[in-house]
């Protein structure tokens, strides 16, 4: 089990990186924007990285709302309103921001208003929240590990989103930078 484990959260980070790093970015050269296939690679990474522990955690972890983790209740619950937030935040922004932004169409354009005010990437970070809630319910070596492979492929793609809209919006991307935390003020890094 342990061998399945680590080769299929290999095969995922390579893959991530490769898609990230190499097909978006190349992408982003040639057009300043996504097209529809590479958008739905993207998703499809991270459609991996969200079904990483189907393969790995009791089948019951994908039920939070049942509160039947092995910790306590008060553990469980608090899982819960983590994962429920990051999901508000991360599919409200979604949506608040606009699908074709958000899988990278409009490039041309800075959003810095609402949940942009407060960090460049409410999306990915509300993502980390689903994560953290379900490790909170159901903590195991797989769950940290879904925690660190879900923090390092989201910032290989805001890297890659970075760069490009540098090179598209210049000294208003930049200003934006200097105002705003790429995560949180905490970890606050241009």
């Amino acid at each position: 089990m342990i061998l399945d484990f680590l080769l299929f959260a290999f095969l995922l980070l390579s893959a991530a990186y490769f898609v990230f790093h190499v097909i978006v970015r190349r992408e982003y050269h040639q057009h300043g924007q996504l097209t529809w296939f590479i958008s739905i690679l993207q998703l499809l990474v991270f459609a991996g990285v969200m079904s990483f522990p189907y393969l790995f955690n009791p089948p019951m972890w994908a039920l939070p709302w049942l509160l039947a983790g092995p910790t306590s209740q008060v553990q469980q619950l608090t899982g819960l309103l983590i994962i429920i937030s990051g999901f508000v935040y991360a599919f409200g922004t979604m949506g608040w921001f606009g699908l074709r932004r958000a899988f990278g169409f409009e490039t041309q354009r800075l959003i810095t208003t609402g949940p942009y005010r407060l960090t460049r990437n409410p999306q990915i970070l509300g993502g980390y929240l689903l994560v953290i809630g379900v490790t909170v319910q159901w903590p195991s070596w797989y769950s940290v590990t879904w925690v660190a492979m879900y923090g390092l492929i989201g910032h290989w793609m805001i890297l890659t989103e970075e760069e490009n809209l540098q090179k598209v919006l210049s000294e208003t991307y930049k200003s934006y930078c200097g105002q705003t935390p790429r995560y949180l003020n905490l970890l606050r890094r241009k």
